[in-house]
């Protein structure tokens, strides 16, 4: 099926007076983060060495990411002028950087990999459908919408992927679970402060990780309504090869819900923004 393009939105449709200047924060950092996803193909072909179908998937897969940045960061440009979006993006490249001299996993396996990718297109498919239900700007509820379907579909990709190598390399349920759980930690680590920082921070203004990351996590968590965590516990169950839409999911996601919206609520007051 052929990809959209980015001409293809209705950009006559941008309405600059349904722009939530917090939203809008969150969609500059979001723009480099997808942008930079050219690394990660890197990453993904040194791991993979051997495997050319996964290698040929995972570079298909960063030309759609590098295009969700570009659209992100041409929005963000109609809502702000005065933002450059491409002066962002070197700037987040030249200050965060993910280890590309390697030939095995930082997960341990291939599986593990796997994975933790399936955890980040979790998290971010269920991002943008939040986002696309929060605006009100046709444009960017338009793009969002656009980029949930393909990070559902990246998501889909790479569950395929690790069910391959799962049949290898025989990971067990609670081995599964751990390194999913260690990859969802992970979403407060450098990558999101960094890309915080580099495109809502002043150039010179000195990089502190817990005000960025708590800048950032206030403003993409705000938009998050329970019905999506509770496809986000779904997509998860299904991940570790759990059974999804069980009573054991619903427990889950009633922890999930309230531990969500609580730390929502703790980066919200630490920045001195008003919770969801």
């Amino acid at each position: 099926m052929k990809h959209w393009q980015i001409d293809q939105l209705p950009w006559d449709s941008f309405d600059p007076s349904k722009v939530d200047p917090e939203l809008l924060k969150s969609v500059k950092a979001a723009s480099v983060v997808e942008r930079n996803s050219v690394d990660y193909a890197i990453y993904l072909n040194n791991v993979f060495h051997d495997d050319p179908d996964f290698k040929q998937a995972a570079d298909d897969w960063a030309k759609e990411e590098i295009q969700h940045g570009d659209a992100l960061g041409r929005w963000a440009m109609l809502a702000d002028p005065e933002w450059d979006y491409q002066a962002a993006f070197q700037r987040y490249r030249d200050f965060y950087h993910i280890n590309l001299d390697v030939d095995q996993s930082v997960r341990g396996s291939r599986t593990g990999e796997l994975i933790a990718r399936c955890m980040v297109e979790t998290g971010t498919s269920s991002f943008y459908t939040a986002l696309a239900d929060a605006t009100e700007e046709p444009v960017l509820k338009a793009l969002c919408k656009q980029i949930a379907a393909d990070e559902f579909r990246h998501f889909k990709l790479f569950y395929d992927h690790m069910h391959r190598y799962l049949a290898r390399e025989n990971i067990s349920t609670f081995q599964r679970l751990r390194i999913a759980l260690g990859r969802v930690t992970e979403s407060e680590d450098d990558e999101l402060a960094s890309a915080y920082h580099t495109t809502n921070d002043p150039v010179g203004m000195p990089y502190d990780h817990n005000r960025c990351i708590a800048n950032y996590m206030a403003r993409a968590m705000r938009s998050y309504q329970p019905k999506h965590l509770k496809r986000v516990t779904g997509m998860v169950f299904k991940t570790i090869g759990l059974t999804p839409h069980s009573k054991i999911q619903d427990l889950a996601f009633w922890g999930t819900e309230k531990l969500f919206f609580n730390r929502q609520k703790k980066f919200a007051r630490m920045v001195g923004l008003p919770a969801s």
